[in-house]
């Protein structure tokens, strides 16, 4: 299918690895002008190469912390004009309520929720004023549905919804969409400390921690597997292209079937 992105530049946050850079991979291949973010410079460069590699012909690379203003304006100035903007850049980590404290409240804000916001309110109003963009933000279905052991994280995610509902508002009678893309457990470098920190047996074979997670830790799940992040980049494609133009305000979910309401 043709998803008509050529000649739209999108700009990926948290791009050089796990769904975010697969978001990357597939908008690049799809003909859009991409671009990978990330702080370090050798991910940057290894990302953008890896890309190019698969058929992607137009990327480039900002090296920037977006979690920090500072960063966030370094950005901007190298990518002045964007019509697509993916917020992917998140953290995640499996932690006591009672033992979360201040500062990690804070850090999950700032680079879960205010990376993106950051980047939005510079972004929004160039696509507004030209009548098109899209704005994606990926949010989780512990957005959701909040998992006790990770009740921080869930409310980055639930503010993420918040945010880009909001945003929807403001495109009323506009070619500007703004949605959320929920995902579930997926596939990525740091999903093998996560599920041993998880497992009451973490020396088990990867599979087997996987296939434990899913028995005691996500039993709602239909797929019953960690979602691959290209599955995800899928459908943020098509979020993303001009095929999607009635799809806006709305929070579309790629967990699974883990969450079982239907609203």
């Amino acid at each position: 299918m043709d998803l008509h992105l050529t000649g739209k530049t999108a700009l990926v946050t948290g791009s050089t690895g796990g769904i975010g850079l697969e978001i990357a991979r597939k908008l690049a291949v799809e003909g859009a002008k991409t671009i990978v973010s990330g702080r370090s410079k050798d991910k940057v460069e290894a990302a953008v190469a890896g890309i190019k590699a698969s058929g992607g012909k137009d990327v480039t690379g900002i090296v920037a912390d977006i979690t920090t203003a500072d960063g966030a304006a370094k950005t901007i100035a190298a990518a002045k004009e964007v019509d697509i903007l993916v917020n992917n850049l998140g953290i995640y980590e499996s932690k006591p309520f009672t033992e979360i404290s201040d500062a990690d409240w804070l850090k999950f804000f700032d680079v879960n929720v205010l990376s993106g916001v950051r980047l939005a309110r510079a972004y929004f109003p160039q696509m507004l004023k030209k009548d098109w963009g899209r704005i994606i933000f990926i949010s989780s279905e512990s957005g959701l549905s909040i998992p006790k052991d990770m009740i921080h994280y869930g409310m980055t995610k639930t503010a993420q919804l918040t945010i880009a509902r909001g945003l929807a508002e403001l495109t009323k009678g506009t070619k500007v969409t703004v949605n959320s893309v929920l995902p579930g457990p997926t596939r990525s470098e740091g999903v093998e400390a996560f599920l041993r920190s998880q497992s009451s047996t973490p020396d088990a074979p990867l599979a087997a921690l996987e296939k434990q997670f899913f028995e005691t830790a996500r039993t709602s799940s239909l797929l019953q597997r960690m979602i691959e992040p290209d599955e995800i980049a899928s459908l943020v494609a098509y979020v993303a292209s001009p095929l999607s133009a009635a799809t806006n305000g709305a929070a579309l979910r790629v967990e699974g079937g883990l969450v079982s309401t239907i609203a």
